[in-house]
């Protein structure tokens, strides 16, 4: 991209705010076009062992005095008798009636994985896979613009993206892996194994970041002769998105070019029978035919480009 050009409007639910590694707590941040129906939000992390408790706390503002309404707050409590999970909302300084959860999912120094997804009436949690609870609004999502994590914890990585939009994947928490955190980036290029080929209700997750200069990006499938069967392209000399199949032909993908320096990205294709249908940043962009024969055929996803991966899985 030129010195000086200016990107293209995207539209808010296209837009995916980056990740971020280790943060110190206490941590406070703004979320990239606040909160909706269908965001989610990522913490990983790990418990201390002398934890008494900690914090998440999703505000309508980030102002010190008066202190900012809380739509969300989520309190595991560590030091009682019985550990356990409050969860409440704050709304003109005074706090609400406590709703409480008796069997805490968190485990003092041990590691977690919490999902808090965003419904249209409520928020539901999974602490390490596992549904744990469900809260209901009292206050509008919509005026929920600021994350603040505070107390007893140590956060590895925050993530924040769009539901899964694949009805067809299973259940409503989404797919995939956290972030891997032994390395914040992968190597590009980018080479996984498919021993078994793909199959109806897999989804391959590819999560990154663009680089400040990149020349193109390729998520390819290859068969167990090396051949690519089809592979998925952007193009960053005309801000196009494609499918490329085998022999070449191009079908160009009607979605807004979302592949820009240091914007981060999540692509999703759903193994479906006879072909592969696609998401970006959570937003379904239809799909690409495929054989079953040529799916159970392949065997590698290869992953190259400008940019810095945070996840590849399937």
């Amino acid at each position: 991209m030129a010195p000086g050009e200016k990107l293209d409007p995207l539209p808010d639910t296209f837009i995916l705010q980056p990740p971020v590694f280790q943060p110190v707590v206490p941590y406070v941040t703004t979320i990239f076009g606040g909160l909706r129906a269908g965001k989610m939000v990522m913490l990983q992390g790990e418990v201390p062992l002398d934890a008494r408790r900690f914090q998440v706390d999703f505000q309508c503002g980030c102002s010190l005095q008066p202190r900012p309404d809380i739509a969300i707050h989520f309190n595991p409590r560590f030091h009682t008798t019985r550990p356990h999970v409050i969860c409440n909302t704050l709304h003109n300084e005074l706090w609400q009636a406590e709703a409480r959860w008796p069997r805490l999912a968190l485990q003092r120094g041990a590691s977690f994985f919490i999902l808090f997804l965003f419904g249209n009436e409520e928020m539901k949690v999974s602490v390490n896979g596992q549904h744990f609870l469900h809260y209901r609004y009292r206050l509008p999502l919509s005026r929920v613009d600021t994350l603040g994590i505070f107390g007893d914890i140590l956060v590895k990585a925050i993530g924040f993206l769009n539901i899964n939009p694949f009805a067809e994947g299973g259940s409503e928490y989404p797919v995939g892996h956290p972030f891997q955190l032994k390395s914040p980036r992968l190597e590009v290029p980018c080479s996984r194994p498919l021993p078994r080929g793909l199959w109806p209700g897999q989804v391959i997750v590819v999560r990154g970041l663009v680089l400040p200069e990149p020349k193109d990006f390729t998520l390819s499938l290859l068969d167990e002769a090396a051949h690519v069967l089809v592979t998925l392209r952007a193009s960053f000399t005309d801000r196009t998105l494609a499918w490329v199949s085998s022999w070449g032909r191009k079908k160009l993908i009607s979605a807004p070019f979302l592949f820009y320096p240091q914007r981060f990205f999540e692509v999703l294709l759903l193994c479906q029978e006879g072909g592969l249908k696609l998401a970006l940043n959570g937003q379904g962009l239809g799909a690409t035919s495929l054989g079953q024969q040529a799916l159970e055929r392949l065997r590698e996803l290869r992953v190259s480009g400008g940019v810095q991966l945070y996840c590849v899985h399937y």
